[in-house]
């Protein structure tokens, strides 16, 4: 047996592993970000389909970075309903009945 190491094993040594072992495969994280592939219907309201695709930037954030989404898609469907609520709708149909007192 010799006490010299190859160039390869010194290498192999140095960077803490030895020759001949395949390095090991990452682990699963739980913690990491992953993607929660939630089905999104389409509503028919473009401002809210738009609102609901924001949702899908969660799937790339931790957790903590959720907040700032779901705060954000919160306000962008509040605002669709209010501007859903400040369109003039049909006139109303005139009254059938009389008024008289």
């Amino acid at each position: 047996m010799s006490d010299s190491l190859s160039e390869a094993e010194v290498g192999a040594v140095a960077e803490g592993v030895p020759e001949g072992i395949p390095e090991a495969e990452p682990t699963y994280d739980p913690a990491a970000p992953a993607p929660l592939n939630v089905d999104r219907a389409p509503s028919g309201n473009a401002d809210v389909d738009a609102q609901l695709g924001r949702l899908a930037d969660t799937d790339h954030l931790a957790t903590d970075g959720h907040v700032e989404v779901y705060e954000d898609v919160h306000r962008g469907l509040r605002d669709a309903l209010t501007a859903l609520d400040a369109r003039p709708g049909p006139p109303a149909p005139p009254s059938t009945y009389d008024r008289r007192s």
